[in-house]
């Protein structure tokens, strides 16, 4: 099917998604959210497909998570908050995919630009890349995924220190704790994932898919608790007042006021 806010590459056995909207740094909108979806379900009833590629168009971003224009004028209620991430599930669908899924990160991989990357297997980062979970200055905290799965990766005090100050590291800085699996030029990052993909693709796919199950089941348990408990805490946090200010002075390029 055609795709406005993604696009689907096949090749050899793997799957390439590119986020698509390089105008606003791949900022995902529900438009994108939906699609992201839609195009994972296509990846997965496609039976020739063995590995996955994510990635953002342009050199500039991976994603720089969620479209705050969208968001800034959302109000709605804790349980209307609650009850919509767990219908959607989201980011954690690309989590769920049978097969083994490399995000390649070009750029910035902001708040839920970050949580989609952390929601794949391995991570292939450009030299020029910056992560960051910003949340907390808009008066909430990540709610896709990185209060579950960072720490397991960089250990509690990088979490902590992410979530908490909302302060960006470099690529190199990333790759030292942990975040990330290696660093690469800018000019290698999509050959040296694809190389990596086809190198998997060339295996068994069903030894490849039970070894992913095999490897994820250690934390399947401590997953969907982080998932159910990050989801309900995080619709407290999205509804509250310093949230709506913060994000709407965001927009419009001031700090919220103290009435």
């Amino acid at each position: 099917m055609p795709y406005r806010t993604v696009k689907l590459a096949k090749e050899n056995s793997v799957a390439t998604l590119t986020l698509n909207r390089p105008e606003v740094h791949n900022a995902m909108n529900n438009e994108m959210n939906q699609e992201l979806k839609t195009a994972l379900e296509e990846i997965k009833s496609d039976s020739t497909i063995c590995v996955l590629i994510v990635t953002g168009a342009g050199d500039k971003a991976f994603s720089a998570g969620r479209d705050l224009k969208e968001y800034s004028g959302s109000k709605t209620t804790p349980i209307e908050v609650w009850a919509g991430r767990i219908g959607a599930r989201g980011i954690d669908s690309v989590a769920g995919m049978p097969v083994p899924a490399i995000a390649a990160i070009n750029g910035y991989a902001i708040g839920g630009g970050l949580e989609l990357a952390l929601a794949c297997d391995i991570r292939i980062a450009s030299e020029n890349a910056t992560f960051a979970l910003m949340e907390i200055r808009r008066g909430f905290f990540p709610g896709g995924g990185a209060t579950w799965r960072l720490a397991p990766l960089v250990g509690k005090g990088w979490a902590m220190e992410m979530i908490l100050s909302g302060e960006p590291i470099d690529a190199r800085t990333a790759e030292r704790i942990g975040l990330v699996n290696r660093v690469v030029p800018p000019g290698e990052l999509m050959k040296t994932a694809r190389a990596l993909a086809e190198k998997i693709a060339g295996w068994s796919p069903a030894a490849v898919q039970l070894a992913k199950q095999a490897v994820n089941q250690a934390g399947a348990a401590q997953e969907a608790s982080g998932f159910n408990i990050g989801v309900a805490l995080r619709a407290l946090a999205e509804t509250n007042e310093d949230r709506i200010a913060a994000t709407r002075a965001f927009v419009e390029k001031d700090r919220p006021r103290n009435p």
